[in-house]
């Protein structure tokens, strides 16, 4: 009988070890975890400050290379004296595509246009003009929209459908003057 005693002393005193072993690797892990995510918040909110700041045209010299020139590279390039009629349009807030959750944006835009007749025709369409944005608009989710690319990509994308219904000019660039998801 003193023999079974002692192995179950023996025993009760090795799980004491093993269990402190668990419980130290478990809040390492746990630390390694939060630590993983405050590093990754960290680093997401700073692109999003650097993504707001690009977003915002900026006066730089013209390219002098030969290639042509896309969107993006007329609305860096231009310098404030060369941008032309500006045509308001008002506030969109729309539900972004998103699986997870709802996601909204709210987004005022503001259209360079190339002459004064084409406010006029701009707004004759303006009900057209303002579904086929929201609808472009909501066909994006919060990954394809939180980018400096995604938010020229949309731009392009506003620029040729307006460029396709419109008959008195074209649209030369596209000014997002606020731009918030929640």
């Amino acid at each position: 009988m003193a023999e079974v005693e002692s192995k179950e002393e023996t025993t009760g005193e090795d799980k004491k070890p093993k269990n402190m072993l668990m419980i130290i690797i478990i809040v390492v892990l746990v630390l390694i975890i939060i630590g993983g995510a405050i590093v990754a918040v960290m680093l997401m909110g700073g692109e999003e400050a650097q993504v707001q700041q690009n977003s915002a045209p900026q006066m730089q010299e013209k390219s002098t290379s030969d290639r042509p020139k896309r969107n993006s590279d007329i609305i860096q390039s231009k310098k404030l004296s060369e941008i032309g009629i500006l045509y308001p349009l008002d506030t969109f807030t729309v539900n972004l595509k998103s699986d997870a959750g709802r996601r909204y944006l709210k987004a005022t835009i503001s259209l360079e246009l190339n002459g004064n007749e084409l406010s006029i025709e701009l707004d004759n369409k303006s009900p057209v003009i303002r579904d086929r944005i929201i609808r472009i608009l909501t066909s994006k989710t919060l990954e394809e929209i939180s980018s400096k690319k995604g938010k020229q990509k949309v731009s392009e994308q506003i620029m040729d459908t307006l460029n396709s219904m419109i008959v008195d000019g074209n649209v030369q660039g596209i000014y997002f003057t606020d731009f918030v998801i929640q």
